[in-house]
Order: structure tokens, then C-alpha cells, then sequence
């Protein structure tokens, strides 16, 4: 006699009780009752002949055994939205939704230029965009919260595969009447004991800019980190320190000047590296794959003004 096997609907309710670690916020996220959530969850480890949540006050825990079978629910869920996917593709081509990861400082200055694009190109695609900073989309792609992520490197899981979607420079950015401001050319050592802006540590551009200022004698000004790339712009303006915005940022937020002058190191090769990022397991890899292409070749053709590399 074969035994009984968990439905996709249980193991969804599974994973959505783990990661809210409450019935009543698990059931307002997946839009049912807490008594139908309870009875699933309940049905789910008789089927199993294991405990899965401990129930308290507090909320609900996962057990050993919980935590052992978390990893592997949320893969069965991933290979079904990845049949299904693989199903409607095959029915009216390329498409279906994915959720996609994108950093504050990419997203805004890129999207525009080829999310109208790949509409054309697909579609039935469509994209749920979520902006979060890069180490919780890291988690966020993991754990299946999302199916890819537009991301600068440092980016590197064994679990994960990128795609080079383009290299972008970093810009010095400076007030226009300071002392760098006034030569004709800016070599390296003119950066040192100048006091550098950089974003928060969680921003992956911290840990290039850091190690920049340990190679030339610079200072990172730690008591004043950007929380954005426009903050970074306004604390420049107000002369606070200088710092290096993306070529992106300045193509669009930067029309003119506003009392600042973006400049060239001479000898310096400073620039970010744009992956896209899935899954290594994926089902939909090769049309991520697809989807790279895609967004370098709009890239090429939408920026061409922009100073990036391929």
C-alpha cells in the first residue's frame, strides 16, 4: 500500500510558518484562516510521523526534525514553480512571473533602461522588483524568497551561479572649488589624507573604497556613511569629504553639476561589477541564462552613452 505524501500546499504552508514564527502572521501572509493553517500543519506531520513546530505562547518553533526538512520543503516548492513555469513557457513561450532582487543603488538607474525592453522581448514576462540591501537578498535568494538578484559583486555562495552582466566605473566626485578640483590632472597619491565617503558597511562598495584608502593613504570618514547614494552626493556638496559615485548614478541623477566636479584618477581602475544571480539548482537556468544576454545586449544599446564595460 503506498504511503501518503505531503501536498505543495502543506509543504507552502510549512515554509511560510517557519519563516513568520507565528500562525497568525504565517496565516494573514498566505491569506487564510489560522484554524485551516493549524489543521494543514497538523495533517502535514501526521503524514510525516514527525513534529515539525513547537507550539508556545510565544509563537511557533521549528524542531530538530522542522529544521532538518525546512531546506528541502522549499526546494520541492522551487521545482514545482519551476514545472510550471517550464510548462507555460513551452505554452506561449518564454515568460511567467519571477521575483527579482535588485540593491537600492542599482535599481533605480538601471530598470528604466530595460525592464521596458524585455517586456518587448517576453511578453509574458513579469517581474516582481523587491529593492533590500545585498546581504539580505543573498538570504532572500537562498531561502527562495526570490528567484534572482541584480547585484554588484563581492557576491559568492556555492549554492549560487552569476552571470556578468556588465562592469561599471566609480567616479571621483568632489566639490567644484576644492583643491582637487583645480588640477588639471588627479593621480593617486593626490587622494592621500583626503577624507573619503563611502555607504554603510552593508553596502558592497564599502570594502572596495576601505581597501582604496588603505593603498593611498586615505581616510574613510566612518562617522558620516551614506545611507544612500544621495546622501552621499549631498554630504560632497555640503563639503563634508569626497567620494566616488557610480557612472549609472551620475548618467542619471547628476544632470548638472550642482557645485560638484566628477573626475578621472589618472591610473586608477576603480569600477563595480553587475552579476545577475540564481540558484545553482534552478530549473529555470537556462532561461536566466537567456535573460542575461538579454539584459547586456538592451544594456549596450540603452546606455551606449554611458562609460561601461562588457
Amino acid at each position: 500500500m503506498a504511503l501518503n505524501t505531503p501536498t505543495i500546499k502543506q509543504l507552502k504552508y510549512f515554509v511560510s510558518l517557519a519563516e513568520s514564527t507565528t500562525f497568525r502572521g504565517a496565516a494573514e501572509r498566505l491569506n487564510i484562516s489560522q484554524p485551516t493553517l493549524t489543521a494543514q500543519i497538523y495533517s502535514l506531520e501526521k503524514t510525516l510521523n514527525l513534529t515539525l513546530i513547537e507550539r508556545s505562547r510565544s509563537g511557533a518553533t521549528l524542531t530538530p526534525a522542522g529544521k532538518d526538512l525546512l531546506s528541502n520543503a522549499r526546494q520541492v516548492i522551487e521545482q514545482m514553480r519551476g514545472f510550471m513555469d517550464q510548462a507555460d513557457m513551452i505554452n506561449r513561450g518564454p515568460g511567467g512571473t519571477f521575483r527579482v532582487g535588485v540593491s537600492p543603488t542599482v535599481g533605480p538607474y538601471l530598470l528604466p533602461h530595460i525592464l521596458p525592453g524585455l517586456q518587448d522581448a517576453y511578453s509574458s514576462l513579469k517581474l516582481y522588483v523587491r529593492e533590500n540591501m545585498p546581504k539580505k537578498l543573498e538570504l532572500d535568494l537562498l531561502e527562495g524568497r526570490l528567484d534572482l538578484v541584480m547585484i554588484p559583486l563581492p557576491f559568492s555562495n556555492s549554492r549560487l551561479t552569476t552571470e556578468v552582466l556588465f562592469h561599471e566605473p566609480l567616479q571621483l566626485t568632489i566639490p567644484e572649488d576644492h583643491q582637487l578640483a583645480k588640477l588639471k590632472k588627479i593621480q593617486t597619491h593626490h587622494l592621500n589624507g583626503q577624507n573619503i565617503l563611502t555607504l554603510e558597511e552593508e553596502y558592497s562598495s564599502y570594502h572596495q573604497i576601505e581597501f582604496l584608502c588603505r593603498e593611498l593613504g586615505a581616510n574613510i570618514a566612518r562617522d558620516y556613511e551614506g545611507t544612500s547614494l544621495d546622501a552621499l552626493r549631498q554630504m560632497v556638496m555640503m563639503k563634508m569629504g569626497i567620494t566616488f559615485l557610480p557612472e549609472l548614478y551620475i548618467h542619471s541623477e547628476i544632470h548638472h553639476l550642482q557645485n560638484l566636479s566628477v573626475r578621472k584618477v589618472e591610473q586608477l581602475q576603480l569600477y563595480r561589477t553587475h552579476v545577475l544571480a540564481w540558484r545553482i539548482n534552478s530549473p529555470n537556468r537556462s532561461f536566466y541564462r537567456q535573460l542575461a544576454e538579454q539584459i547586456r545586449s538592451l544594456v549596450k544599446t540603452n546606455l551606449s552613452k554611458v562609460n561601461l564595460d562588457f
